[in-house]
């Protein structure tokens, strides 16, 4: 049976607290979803996948409370499925591994949906979208990296839009609910590029908490002059 598909104008917004105060981070991620954000993007790193150290799951743990917004785990991490269990106890709504960091990802992402999580998949910037051909079936987002990971405030790499436009065909074709997300560099000149290219969550961390004017008044500018609102 076919699976009806997103509404392809409903563009939502993912702020990462990668780029938030962690002194105020309950504070930040309410001024988010005060500003309407859809889900708060949680970025892990071990220090192995990635050359940074950034959050665990106690984190995910302290954010539950706080929030009633979708908790999206991403784990830029080398063997991830030893965490999994953690996160999704810890309150994780999405778990998001990387296609590069384990090697048998199709028993990872059903390790995911087994845990009652939706399950996800990043590639990088290197990494065609033909790899994801034979998982896509199974999963219920693909977050396209349009930096290399490991850092917030990068420059969003232009090359990877074909990959995009690629990933959406893909997704299309099969008629499934899966989500195409993009991650790195994004603001509101880059916005309007990635939503033309086919993706439709948006995940932004400078350009909303580095904002001198507020998180609120970051999102809406990347909704209007983004052309996502």
């Amino acid at each position: 049976m076919m699976i009806p598909r997103l509404d392809e104008t409903a563009i939502k917004l993912a702020p990462s607290i990668l780029s938030a105060d962690v002194a105020r981070l309950a504070e930040q991620v309410g001024e988010a979803e005060q500003g309407g954000a859809d889900r708060i993007h949680v970025d892990v790193m071990d220090g192995h996948f990635v050359p940074n150290l950034t959050f665990g799951p106690v984190i995910v743990k302290w954010l539950r409370p706080v929030t009633r917004l979708p908790l999206e785990v991403h784990l830029m991490i080398d063997n991830p499925d030893q965490f999994l269990e953690a996160f999704a106890e810890a309150g994780a709504n999405t778990l998001i591994v990387h296609q590069e960091g384990g090697i048998h990802l199709n028993r990872t992402v059903q390790q995911i949906k087994a845990l009652g999580r939706r399950a996800g998949v990043a590639i990088n910037p290197a990494t065609p979208a033909g790899m994801l051909e034979e998982i896509l079936p199974d999963l219920d987002l693909v977050l396209v990296m349009t930096v290399n990971p490991g850092f917030g405030g990068q420059r969003f790499l232009a090359g990877t839009l074909p990959k995009i436009r690629t990933i959406r065909q893909m997704i299309d074709s099969l008629g499934t609910n899966c989500e195409l997300e993009v991650d790195g560099g994004i603001d509101h000149k880059t916005a309007p590029l990635v939503v033309e290219a086919g993706a439709r969550v948006l995940v932004a961390g400078f350009s909303i908490y580095g904002a001198t004017d507020g998180v609120a008044a970051a999102m809406d500018r990347l909704r209007d002059l983004g052309g996502v609102r």
